[in-house]
C-alpha cells in the first residue's frame, strides 16, 4: 500500500524536497518528478495553453511569412518553438507550484 513517503505512480521512496502534491479523483497524492512530468491532468492543461497560445502567437509573429510570403527554413525550427515555450512554461508552473518545500 502506498504511504506518503512512496510515489504514488511507481512505489519509489521520496525524500522530504523531492515530492509533487496533486489530486487523482478526490485523492491528493504524491508523487516523485519523473511520475510527476507524466501526470495526466498537468498534461492535458499544459497542452491547452501550448496550442491556445502557441496558436496566437505563430499567428502574431509568423502570420504574414505563413499566409503571403515564401516559406523560409527558418520556420522549421520557429513554429515547433513558439509551441514548445507555452507547453514548458505551463508545465514548470504546475511542478513549482506543486512541488513540496
Amino acid at each position: 500500500m502506498d504511504t506518503p513517503n512512496n510515489c504514488y505512480g511507481c512505489s519509489r521512496t521520496l525524500q522530504q524536497a523531492r515530492r509533487f502534491h496533486f489530486r487523482a479523483g478526490r485523492q491528493e497524492v504524491i508523487k516523485c518528478l519523473r511520475c510527476a512530468i507524466r501526470h495526466g491532468l498537468m498534461l492535458r492543461r499544459s497542452l491547452m495553453a501550448c496550442l491556445v497560445v502557441g496558436s496566437i502567437l505563430t499567428l502574431l509573429n509568423q502570420g504574414d511569412i505563413l499566409f503571403s510570403g515564401p516559406r523560409t527554413v527558418s520556420l522549421l525550427w520557429k513554429v515547433p518553438l513558439t509551441y514548445l515555450v507555452p507547453f514548458l512554461v505551463a508545465s514548470w508552473g504546475v511542478l513549482s507550484i506543486s512541488h513540496e518545500r
